[in-house]
């Protein structure tokens, strides 16, 4: 299957006014302690005063090709986490699709007059949804880990103005994030952010989206953006404290494998968000 890098999602705390004040370098190495971060050419405190550094101590460094396997599993898994979310939690956003799901239960009793076979109607269209959730994204899947994700070196490390970070805990890598710069808009594009769903609450993804914050202004990126198809409510709210600003939506984004069939219309759906966080006007 032959693709290009498609979008989708991403998976992202920080105050607006701060991303001009960010430290750090591009290569640089961060440390994240509860509710600190430092470069590493900076002491913590527990460097300071001698002790041990934290157990719970995530740090944010480049990809290393040894890293590719637990990338690959966390992006994996973050994705599949998207088909029930996308059949089920999607829903409650459709409200044309919830009156002709409504319609068609009516009109199943109407014409049946039976009880049970109308109560059976509901579950059979959230199973629809369920199936065309799983055929579109498990399409999905395969054409992002055929491309990008297939080469992450060649994608993200080796072109000039991109970048892919992992977040280490205790030896072990629990979430990734990717920039990508755009010659075309001087802007750089936040993608692949995911943590591993045992790990998350930890602040660690604050940690990799202003990674991607600082990689932009140092490098003189204007602005940082950022698309997706989330649809929990706290995945937007995380873009917002971060400091992105929402820049609109569409109903009309494809994703690979999907075919606009009418049945695929009637049972999949979903809302492609775009965000920005202007560094600098241009």
């Amino acid at each position: 299957m032959h693709c290009s890098p498609p979008k989708m999602v991403c998976e992202t705390k920080i105050v607006a006014d701060e991303h001009d004040t960010i430290p750090g370098t591009k290569k640089d190495s961060i440390i994240l302690s509860s509710s600190q971060i430092w470069t590493s050419s900076s002491p913590s405190p527990n460097t300071v005063e001698g002790k041990d550094v934290k157990s719970d101590t995530v740090f944010i460094r480049e990809f290393q090709r040894s890293d590719h396997v637990e990338v690959r599993r966390i992006f994996c898994e973050g994705i599949m986490e998207r088909i029930p979310n996308t059949a089920f939690r999607g829903l409650k956003h459709q409200t044309q699709t919830q009156f002709l799901y409504a319609f068609l239960t009516l009109m199943c009793f109407l014409v049946t007059k039976s009880f049970t076979l109308t109560c059976g109607v509901p579950f059979i269209l959230l199973g629809a949804r369920y199936y065309f959730s799983r055929k579109v994204i498990l399409a999905y899947l395969d054409c992002v880990l055929h491309t990008d994700m297939a080469d992450i070196e060649e994608y993200y490390i080796k072109p000039t103005g991109s970048s892919f970070w992992v977040a280490v805990l205790d030896g072990s890598v629990v979430g990734m994030v990717a920039a990508q710069g755009r010659e075309e808009d001087n802007t750089v594009e936040l993608r692949r952010m995911s943590v591993d769903s045992r790990f998350r609450g930890k602040g660690i993804a604050k940690a990799l989206g202003r990674r991607v914050l600082e990689f932009a202004v140092h490098n003189s990126y204007s602005a940082v953006v950022l698309g997706t198809t989330a649809v929990k409510p706290a995945a937007h709210k995380l873009y917002e404290s971060l400091g992105f600003r929402h820049a609109g939506e569409s109903e009309e984004h494809t994703l690979p494998g999907m075919s606009h069939s009418l049945l695929e219309r009637m049972f999949f759906q979903i809302r492609y968000h775009r965000y920005r966080l202007q560094l600098r006007e241009e």
